[in-house]
């Protein structure tokens, strides 16, 4: 069976219809748009996902569209002036120049690139991108600096500028005063130079000259015009050193001339911390040696008084007065020639000569001095002694008289005898020289210091020299006297000394007793000890050998003359004993002496029989030792 047919639904209203078409189309069509430009923005962000956004610029210059690599070869080729802009150096005539580059600055083009290409290219990228696309973005220029390169540069023209100071200098050589004004010190500020470069560089001005800040040290001088100024005072003029004799009469100047001064002077550097002093000096050493030879001619001894001791009063009587010496002062001298030196106004001085008063004087008194007895003497005999031998004796002995020896004080016979010289007053006489009595000036006085050495020796003293004869002499053993206690003197090497170690002065007197051919010497003084002197002990007896004849032109026939007195040899021992107050034994010392055999010589007339007995002997000798 047929169906029956669908009823249409009724048609609507036209416009409604194409409203909803016009919609449907509508919708799209912004589809399509939106799909077109999300292709569009697509394929734009793959354009420039690795190429600076159009629209970017460093300091005006546009980087839009370029890859980093060209952004950089762009910023560099429009920067490389700045970079190789020239700044010169000058320090007066001199001048150096480098680059900016050379001094540390350049143009950061890789930060720079970077930062022009993060624009767009991050979170905010679309943003970004359409910022730089409508008003665009300009990166600000910026310069970097590293001041140690600057640094460095200036440390190499701070070595070419560097000039070390040079202070003043005196200085005195091979007779020449030479004076160094010194040179100034130059020296680089190298900070303060950086700051004036860092402020030029950064300006971007092109050749710009820096001026080189420099620090200049001038010389010091310290007091090289004061140390000058002594020296040409000290040789204005030669100098003129004025003294008296020993008796006071006015001796010609000394000169000390110019050339004299120069060699004596002498500059030296005196430095203290950073002070330094120059002083003007003077080496007078050898006007000084010089001085001091001259001192004993020009010096007089003070003379002590010599004086006579009365024992029943115990008072002094002056024999002869003293008088005051005087003595060259050499070093108040040289002190005064050295003041005198550097003085341009006194150029003229005297010598300084201070008193020397003398030690025993009219003033002083027995007791003073500790002179209260005798207490040492000794005598002896010059029998048969020709005339010359006792005038030699007379006179030798006048000498010693009224002598003081102070406690501690050696005495030498020599000294205080003086010269024995004819000027002196003394004749010819007999001395043992060279192992034979041959006559000469003085003959005699070994007399005067044997009977010396026997009142010290028996008085306890210490003998501090004693020689003795070479063979025993007749004239020290008379009157039992016995042999070992001469004392021989030769002047000036052979002397008589003694000590006085006692606590008292003691004072020497001499006899001449003419009448009795004696010579005598007392000693007074205060008593400390007691000596007693034992008789000689005289062992290995040498007997003398045969008598000795030799000829003289003076005699005649038939005559003799004795010049040589046989003597034994032996080797004699002689003690002492010395005792305290109290009587104990303190000291037992002995003297010594050995003698050669000694032969008798007779002088006979030319052609005497004994003259041949004498040559036949020696002739005998002579065969028997051959």
């Amino acid at each position: 069976m047929a169906k029956a047919p669908t009823p249409y639904p009724a048609p609507r209203s036209p416009w409604l219809v194409r409203l909803l078409r016009l919609a449907i189309l509508a919708f799209m069509g912004l589809s399509l748009l939106a799909l077109l430009l999300a292709a569009g923005a697509l394929a734009w962000q793959v354009a420039i996902q690795d190429r600076v956004v159009p629209g970017v610029a460093v300091a005006g210059l546009d980087l839009g569209g370029l890859t980093p690599a060209e952004a950089a070869a762009a910023l560099s080729a429009n920067y490389a002036d700045l970079e190789a802009t020239q700044f010169s150096f000058r320090d007066g005539e001199r001048a150096w120049t480098a680059t900016a580059r050379e001094l540390g600055l350049s143009v950061p083009v890789d930060e720079l690139v970077e930062r022009a290409f993060r624009i767009g290219h991050g979170e905010r990228g679309l943003r970004e991108q359409a910022d730089a696309w409508f008003t665009g973005a300009d990166i600000p220029l910026s310069l970097k600096f590293d001041p140690s390169i600057a640094r460095a540069f200036l440390r190499t023209l701070a070595a070419e500028i560097h000039i070390e100071r040079q202070d003043a200098s005196l200085e005195l050589a091979g007779g020449t005063i030479r004076k160094s004004p010194g040179r100034t010190g130059r020296a680089l500020d190298i900070e303060a130079t950086m700051t004036q470069l860092s402020g030029a560089l950064l300006t971007q001005d092109n050749e710009q000259e820096i001026a080189l800040r420099i620090r200049e040290s001038p010389p010091r001088q310290w007091n090289i015009d004061e140390a000058l100024g002594l020296i040409r005072a000290a040789l204005s003029t030669p100098l003129h050193l004025v003294g008296t004799d020993r008796d006071g009469a006015l001796l010609r100047p000394w000169i000390i001339s110019r050339e004299q001064i120069l060699a004596a002077l002498e500059v030296t550097l005196r430095i203290n911390g950073d002070e330094k002093r120059y002083e003007a000096g003077l080496d007078l050493s050898a006007l000084e040696g010089y001085l001091k030879t001259l001192s004993p001619a020009l010096s007089r001894p003070a003379v002590d008084g010599r004086f006579d001791f009365d024992p029943g009063s115990g008072g002094l009587t002056a024999l002869s007065t003293s008088s005051t010496g005087r003595k060259l002062n050499v070093e108040a001298t040289m002190q005064r020639l050295e003041a005198a030196i550097f003085d341009p106004l006194n150029r003229r001085l005297a010598m300084v000569f201070e008193p020397v008063t003398p030690r025993f004087h009219e003033g002083l008194t027995a007791a003073d001095l500790g002179i209260r007895e005798l207490v040492a003497e000794a005598t002896t005999y010059f029998w048969g002694s020709w005339q010359n031998r006792r005038s030699n004796i007379a006179l030798g002995a006048g000498k010693l008289n009224g002598i003081i020896i102070a406690p501690g004080e050696e005495f030498s016979f020599n000294d205080h005898l003086g010269d024995i010289s004819p000027e002196a007053g003394y004749l010819e006489g007999s001395v043992i020289l060279g192992g034979a009595t041959v006559t000469g000036i003085g003959g005699g006085i070994c007399q005067v210091s044997t009977t010396m050495y026997r009142a010290a020796f028996s008085g306890g003293y210490a003998i501090t020299e004693r020689n003795s004869h070479g063979y025993r002499v007749g004239y020290y053993e008379y009157a039992n006297a016995g042999p070992g206690l001469d004392a021989a003197i030769w002047q000036p090497d052979i002397d008589l000394r003694f000590q006085n170690n006692s606590p008292y002065h003691l004072l020497i007197e001499s006899s001449f007793l003419g009448a009795r051919d004696a010579l005598q010497f007392r000693i007074y003084s205060t008593r400390h000890w007691t000596t007693v002197v034992e008789n000689p002990i005289i062992r290995d007896i040498v007997p003398a050998a045969e008598d000795k004849y030799v000829e003289a032109e003076d005699l005649y026939t038939g005559q003799i003359r004795q010049i040589d007195y046989a003597a034994d040899g032996a080797d004699v021992w002689v003690y002492r004993n010395i005792y305290d107050a109290a009587g104990a034994l303190v000291k037992r010392d002995h003297t010594f002496t050995r003698y050669s055999p000694w032969q008798a010589v007779f002088e006979v007339a030319p052609g005497d029989p004994r003259l041949e007995v004498e040559e036949e002997e020696e002739l005998t000798e002579a065969a028997n030792s051959s």
